[in-house]
């Protein structure tokens, strides 16, 4: 089991998160406020170049430069442990990380670079960052925090039914890394259930992914949403109010394409797709709307937060 830290975290922001769905970076550090986890956020910090290394404009050496000039900044600020918000964000840095830590040449160009743009201060040297001690996924630190978030539950969130989408840049790419089985992690599902919520055990599908594959989705569009749409298909058999994700694609690829596949299949969905922390911070307590986000939504969220209110109120 790997060891989580609770502070000197830089919370690594995702362009996905901030375009699309800003509630997920802001119910995340309410949640970090709450659980007293110490984080900073660095203006300094750039993209970890995701969207565009998995569409083939961004070579593995350029995505590898900026990560250390990012580690450099981590380093620098004496938060070393990254969470990233996104679970592109989350392998991109790891692979970019044994990269730095095992390819010497690699890693000499690389500081070649910095010292001629003038960041020395930012090179980086074999071993200054440990892919599996310093790079986490946000959720990983809620998740070490799950008996604590059990005893600061406000909102009683059992009405509704659940389940989980776990990322494929989570639990496929580094596998011995991933918390729990990476054929079928449970870190959402533990941390539903600190909110007092069971998910769907199983159900058909389950471990595919969400069919948005980068330029899959644009090249190759009725193959990515087919993929989507069987994952639906399931989820609306077994009865699901809520789709919870903690990968800002794989939340879009759902949210923003379900009208459309609902339209062209005449099904009508209504899967309300929310990060893990988005649902976390729902069930402490937070505002559905200024902290959680959920008009930035492309499902409609009222249903849900009609049904959680009428839960509390009759109790």
């Amino acid at each position: 089991m790997k060891k989580i830290p609770d502070k000197e975290i830089l919370l690594f922001k995702s362009c996905l998160v901030n375009v699309e769905y800003p509630g997920v970076e802001s119910s995340t550090k309410y949640l970090f406020d709450k659980l007293g986890i110490e984080y900073i956020i660095s203006d300094r910090q750039s993209c970890c170049t995701g969207l565009g290394h998995y569409a083939d404009l961004f070579d593995q050496f350029s995505t590898t430069a900026l990560a250390a000039r990012n580690f450099g900044i981590a380093r620098e600020e004496g938060h070393k442990n990254i969470a990233t918000l996104c679970a592109t964000c989350y392998a991109i840095l790891k692979k970019s990380c044994n990269i730095l830590n095992e390819n010497d040449e690699v890693r000499g160009q690389i500081n070649k670079i910095l010292d001629d743009s003038g960041c020395h201060d930012l090179t980086y040297n074999a071993d200054d960052m440990d892919s599996r001690g310093n790079i986490f996924h946000s959720v990983e630190i809620l998740y070490n925090k799950a008996d604590e978030i059990k005893d600061l539950v406000e909102i009683d969130l059992s009405g509704l039914k659940v389940a989980s989408h776990h990322a494929c840049h989570y639990c496929k790419v580094h596998q011995k890394d991933t918390i729990g089985n990476e054929r079928d992690p449970m870190v959402i599902e533990t941390l539903a259930k600190a909110c007092g919520v069971e998910t769907v055990d199983w159900y058909d599908r389950k471990t595919t992914t969400c069919g948005n594959g980068f330029r899959q989705r644009y090249m190759n569009r009725d193959l990515s949403l087919s993929v989507t749409e069987e994952k639906l298909d399931s989820l609306k058999e077994n009865g699901v109010d809520i789709l919870l994700h903690m990968c800002p694609n794989c939340q879009m690829q759902f949210d923003r394409n379900q009208g459309t596949i609902g339209k062209s299949s005449g099904t009508e969905f209504g899967i309300v797709c929310l990060n893990i922390s988005q649902f976390v911070a729902l069930a402490l307590g937070a505002d559905p709307y200024k902290v959680v986000g959920v008009q930035t939504h492309t499902v409609p969220v009222d249903k849900v937060l009609e049904k959680i209110k009428q839960t509390n109120l009759c109790q």
